[in-house]
């Protein structure tokens, strides 16, 4: 090696050190074991051992939707099979995962050794085919090419928001490369932007808009995956719209701005909510991607051929496409023809001529007034059992500004969902994947991303057996969330789909409350409520606890769900005895 050499391995930290990573989930085996050295020895990067493989993918997932990009390393066949089911999620929800797969020997490879973690067949290829469906991008690194081919991976990653796949020999990670140049490219600079197509989109906007009695927006989860936040709150800021969102884009823009309408969810959501969504003579539509899960079982009455709808890639303007107009600059564009702009303004931030204002305010009053508020019904005994309709609202109240709630999929997620969130809140869940279990690795991996804001979770039972070993992880690293467990014996979501009594969907009783010291998590405030008054006097004493992780149990009625969650599974249920 020369001077200005370094590794191949310490070539890849580097590249990920300035995407702003600084934790690598993952396990030990005995192929990444020279690997996890130069980790360990790398001055911005520090490694995160996982329970197992899947555990930190889920990490990996999390640390990446606060952060923007995360990484995750992984052994040869055993460790990168185990972590797939993680990736999958990753790859359907549009979140950047660097997953690097150390594997044997180049000559071991060369001479289709039968050595571990392989098949014994000499097919060293045969996991990375498995990995395939599930990665925007794929590489084998080799000594000859590593720089380019980790470079191009990592591109992709920030350009698809979607996982990567990078295998490599052990050899090769220790092999010499010149250190890095240049830097990667980074957001803003991966989809080509065509100015003639974002003028005829703003005219044809701007017609389209000009002869609407009410506008609306509805947003979803592109818009934060594709650094969008910013020019959809400027939208709204100036032009006055009402908006609401799907719940897979809760938070997206701020809930605390008068024009919030909510969630929208199709038929079984508020429905004033959904006659300003569905009714509007012109629906922005920014970043929507509807599912199953998220649009009330398909109950939406959008027609996708009308309104503006605002793509990563290309905005569309009742059904025509203008390619070259990606999610941010459409957004930016909006807001100079709301504003009475011209366009150039819209992309330097000029003053422009504010003429237009009047009537954006006149185009947004009938959804302004329809902004929906929780219903107030009557508040129950302090001392009577707790139910899931005191539960998510006062859960909500809890909530700091700028706080992460992650909430597993089911009654956290349902629940929580409606709920109104404070200004700078982040609401991560796993909606449209849905493996259960996701939701306590991904705190691990939010929390770390958000040094300095103390993260809370919401998670059923079951859902926690699948993935609770990271509880050991969490205290393992000195962290301190808030962990609310929804003790109601079972798989609940299962139960309202399907088979209310069925064995299959009981569990094993845990002891929840000595459970984080057998994982070896020192010193948690254990609590545990099962009455309103309970509840209140728990959350009062974890949000004074900030030095300690709080694990507080609360029980709630084995049937017992959010109403949300009851009208979606009802449809989703008839769907799956279809023919």
């Amino acid at each position: 090696m020369t001077s200005r050499d370094i590794t191949i391995a310490e070539y890849f930290l580097d590249r990920l050190a300035s995407l702003g990573v600084d934790h690598v989930f993952g396990v030990p085996g005995d192929y990444n074991l020279a690997f996890l050295d130069k980790v360990m020895e790398h001055p911005r990067i520090g490694w995160v051992g996982n329970a197992n493989e899947l555990g930190a993918a889920y990490a990996a997932d999390g640390y990446a939707r606060v952060r923007g990009i995360g990484a995750l390393l992984t052994t040869f066949g055993v460790g990168e099979l185990s972590a797939i089911n993680g990736v999958a999620g990753s790859y359907a929800e549009y979140v950047p995962v660097v997953h690097l797969v150390i594997g044997p020997s180049t000559a071991a490879e060369r001479t289709g050794a039968l050595v571990h973690h392989t098949a014994g067949d000499g097919d060293f290829e045969r996991f990375a085919r498995a990995q395939r469906s599930v990665s925007a991008a794929m590489a084998t690194v080799t000594r000859a090419d590593a720089a380019e081919r980790i470079d191009r991976a990592l591109v992709a990653a920030l350009r698809e928001k979607r996982p990567v796949y990078l295998r490599m020999a052990s050899d090769v990670a220790l092999a010499p490369i010149p250190a890095p140049v240049r830097p990667l490219p980074r957001e803003g600079r991966f989809f080509p932007v065509d100015p003639v197509s974002v003028e005829r989109f703003a005219d044809a906007a701007g017609r389209t808009l000009a002869g609407a009695r009410s506008v609306t927006v509805l947003a979803d989860f592109l818009v934060d995956r594709f650094g969008a936040r910013e020019a959809l709150a400027e939208l709204l800021d100036t032009g006055g719209l009402p908006f609401a969102t799907l719940c897979m884009g809760k938070t997206v823009a701020d809930e605390s701005r008068s024009t919030s309408l909510g969630v929208y969810s199709g038929a079984f959501g508020d429905q004033r909510i959904r006659r300003t969504v569905e009714d509007a003579d012109v629906l922005i539509r920014a970043g929507v991607r509807l599912t199953d899960t998220t649009s009330g079982g398909f109950s939406h009455r959008i027609d996708p051929g009308r309104g503006i709808d605002l793509q990563p890639e290309s905005a569309f303007v009742d059904g025509t496409e203008y390619p070259g107009v990606p999610l941010g600059v459409a957004l930016s564009a909006l807001t100079g023809v709301v504003a009475g702009k011209p366009l150039v303004d819209a992309f330097t931030g000029g003053a422009g001529d504010s003429a237009a204002g009047a009537s954006a305010s006149a185009i947004s009053a009938t959804g302004a007034s329809a902004t929906a508020a929780s219903a107030a019904g009557p508040s129950p005994r302090p001392d009577e059992p707790l139910t899931q309709s005191y539960l998510w609202p006062r859960i909500a109240r809890s909530i700091h500004e700028g706080q992460t709630v992650v909430a597993e999929q089911g009654t956290s997620y349902f629940g929580l969902s409606t709920q109104r969130f404070p200004a700078g809140s982040r609401f991560i869940g796993q909606p449209l994947w849905g493996s259960i279990g996701y939701s306590l690795p991904a705190l691990l991996g939010a929390q770390l991303a958000s040094p300095g804001h103390r993260c809370l979770l919401v998670i059923g039972d079951g859902s926690a057996q699948m993935t609770a070993q990271e509880l050991g992880t969490i205290g393992r690293y000195g962290l301190t969330p808030v962990i609310v467990l929804v003790n109601n014996a079972g798989y609940t979501v299962e139960r309202a789909i399907h088979g209310p009594e069925a064995a299959y969907n009981d569990i094993a009783r845990w002891d929840w409350q000595r459970l984080p010291a057998a994982l070896g998590v020192r010193d948690a405030l254990c609590l545990s409520a099962d009455t309103p008054a309970g509840l209140d006097h728990a959350l009062a004493a974890a949000d004074e606890a900030t030095d300690r992780l709080v694990l507080l149990e609360v029980h709630t009625g084995t049937h017992d769900a959010p109403g949300l969650l009851r009208d979606i599974v009802a449809g989703m249920s008839g769907r799956n005895g279809e023919s």
